[in-house]
């Protein structure tokens, strides 16, 4: 199995890229374990206790997800696909563009939309899947390449920071960022993505934005605690993960569920919550913590949006408003970017 780097890769890190599987390449790691379990330590630690949401995404994680997305309470996804089938011909037409890079893919289906009509009005072209999960960018490689054969698949099995630093600025490309996984940013991680974002697009890129919008509590919370529990085990799952990497002792069978709209952050927050005093060990980094009972751990938050404010706002980091795209009942919104000469 030998492959060269991907043309869509900038020729300055290319090197650090290595093949994982046919068409799905890696970056050399930026963190070695040990600074991934300091890196867990520290939001263990902290005050609230939390845990980065990227540790949900083992192989039992990403598959636990694509079945949340298939829950009737789960609207965001049949929506925001809904949406995207009507108003992708429009998006293709607008931008132009042969390379489609794809940040959080999951298993690309509501992208197979935009691939359908970049096949029909260029022909083919290039598509980029980022994703941690090596076991998303398989199930988006057999669903892209069995449909879509003129279509040049590239997967990217890297978080979102390293994907985009490497995409080559000179090709004209369209970044595409679904399911409203732009929620999961607290104020501080929005704003250093959208920084990246600038620095790293070129003069001809554009931004394909879903985001889920702001509404009724009940409505909200009950997408967030679905009647058969598969949000509940997602979310726990990734304390088993956590083990896996830290070889430390939570017990799911110890640690409820809980989740809640906060309405002043205007965000859904996902809780792991001890059901009694727990001794948490972390033998790798040599450190223990008494998890108490009732004290919550947050592992996820989905912040929703105005979508016109969130537009105005996005001009701060360089981005032109070129579309709105919503449903009929105005729950979720597609927004359509271009890179702008500069920031205002």
């Amino acid at each position: 199995m030998i492959q060269s780097p991907p043309d869509i890769l900038s020729e300055a890190v290319r090197a650090r890229w290595s093949l994982v599987q046919s068409s799905i390449w890696r970056p050399d790691p930026v963190l070695a374990p040990d600074e991934i379990s300091v890196e867990i330590a520290r939001g263990l630690f902290d005050q609230p206790r939390r845990l980065d949401a990227r540790f949900l995404y083992d192989e039992r994680g990403s598959r636990l997800f694509e079945g949340i997305c298939a829950l009737p309470e789960y609207y965001l996804t049949r929506t925001e696909e809904e949406i995207l089938s009507i108003a992708a011909q429009q998006i293709v037409e607008t931008t132009g563009v042969e390379h489609v890079v794809e940040l959080g893919s999951g298993f690309s289906r509501k992208t197979l939309h935009l691939l359908e009509e970049q096949v029909q009005q260029r022909g083919g072209g290039t598509y980029a899947p980022v994703d941690v999960s090596l076991t998303a960018l398989l199930g988006s490689k057999h669903s892209v390449t069995g449909k879509f054969p003129e279509i040049e698949f590239t997967g990217l099995c890297a978080s979102y920071e390293e994907a985009i630093a490497s995409i080559d600025a000179r090709l004209p490309t369209l970044f595409v960022f679904l399911g409203s996984s732009v929620g999961n940013f607290d104020h501080v991680a929005f704003s250093r993505f959208f920084k990246l974002l600038e620095r790293c697009m070129g003069p001809r890129d554009f931004l394909l934005l879903g985001v889920d919008r702001i509404k009724p509590r009940e409505i909200l919370e009950k997408a967030y605690d679905d009647s058969r529990g598969l949000t509940a085990e997602f979310i726990l799952n990734g304390f088993n993960n956590v083990n896996d990497l830290l070889e430390s002792n939570f017990d799911p069978r110890k640690i409820r569920y809980s989740s809640r709209y906060e309405p002043v952050w205007q965000r859904v927050e996902m809780f792991g919550v001890s059901m009694c005093d727990q001794e948490i060990a972390l033998p790798a980094l040599g450190e223990t913590f008494l998890w108490r009972e009732e004290e919550r751990i947050l592992v996820e938050i989905s912040r929703k949006f105005d979508p016109h404010r969130l537009s105005r706002e996005l001009r701060f980091f360089g981005l032109e408003s070129l579309a709105h795209f919503t449903d009929p009942k105005e729950w979720f919104s597609l927004l359509l970017f271009k890179k702008g000469a500069e920031s205002p």
